[in-house]
């Protein structure tokens, strides 16, 4: 017999195991974790799907002791405070299951797959799940889900971000972009701003002066109009 000690959807276990369990086995028959069904013991069908320490495994093809001083993440251990997790939660309410016996793995395969894929396409989710074997659904539905569960945590992130924020890259390529604009419209002799106001300063005083000077005269004018009319009536 061999001691181990591993995490197991959050709590610590230490047991004594022979070398030659199955993680599988060992989940189910000592830890009672029989959300991680056996569909063939081959690693075929991926219905024992767990997760060592983040990533997707099938637990029939790997030994318990490999395990040890490992976490491992069962699809009992993925809903927090009896809220589901995203995945779980989509496949759900797009009936992404029939018989659900390879839901677990099909689940658990599936948060694998976007981590690496945040926006798989159909086909990508098609080629990751390809280790899983339906024998039900015929997938579409499967597919379904996933591709909303990715929709679903993109959206999620892009709310965690300040309103109108942008990544550095995009900030800095903006400036760039400003700055060789500004170069060109200098290269191209464009007025600055400061020059134009000038201008317009100018030809605002001259207007006014010559608009004075017609006052001027038309007042002129008319007083002589006035004079003439004092004349006559004389």
């Amino acid at each position: 017999m061999t001691r181990i000690t591993v995490k197991v959807d959050g709590s610590s276990f230490t047991d004594e195991v022979e070398p030659r369990t199955l993680l599988v086995h060992y989940l189910r028959e000592q830890l009672g974790k029989t959300g991680t069904v056996i569909g063939c013991d081959t690693g075929n069908c991926g219905a024992c799907t767990v997760h060592l320490d983040g990533r997707s495994v099938k637990s029939c093809s790997l030994l318990a002791v490999q395990a040890d001083g490992h976490q491992v993440t069962t699809i009992e251990g993925l809903s927090t405070n009896g809220q589901l997790h995203p995945m779980q939660q989509a496949f759900h309410e797009n009936h992404a299951l029939q018989c659900g016996y390879c839901t677990p793995g099909m689940i658990m395969q599936s948060i694998d797959l976007i981590v690496d894929n945040p926006d798989p396409s159909e086909e990508d989710v098609r080629l990751g799940l390809e280790g899983n074997l339906c024998r039900c659904t015929g997938y579409q539905n499967i597919v379904k889900a996933v591709r909303a569960a990715a929709q679903q945590a993109r959206t999620q992130q892009a709310g965690t971000q300040p309103a109108g924020a942008q990544p550095a890259g995009a900030q800095a390529a903006g400036a760039q972009a400003a700055g060789a604009q500004a170069a060109g419209a200098q290269a191209a002799g464009v007025e600055q701003p400061g020059v134009e106001q000038a201008g317009v300063g100018e030809e605002q005083a001259a207007g006014e002066e010559q608009a004075a000077g017609e006052v001027q005269v038309g007042v002129g004018e008319e007083q002589v109009g006035v004079g003439q009319g004092v004349g006559g009536v004389r």
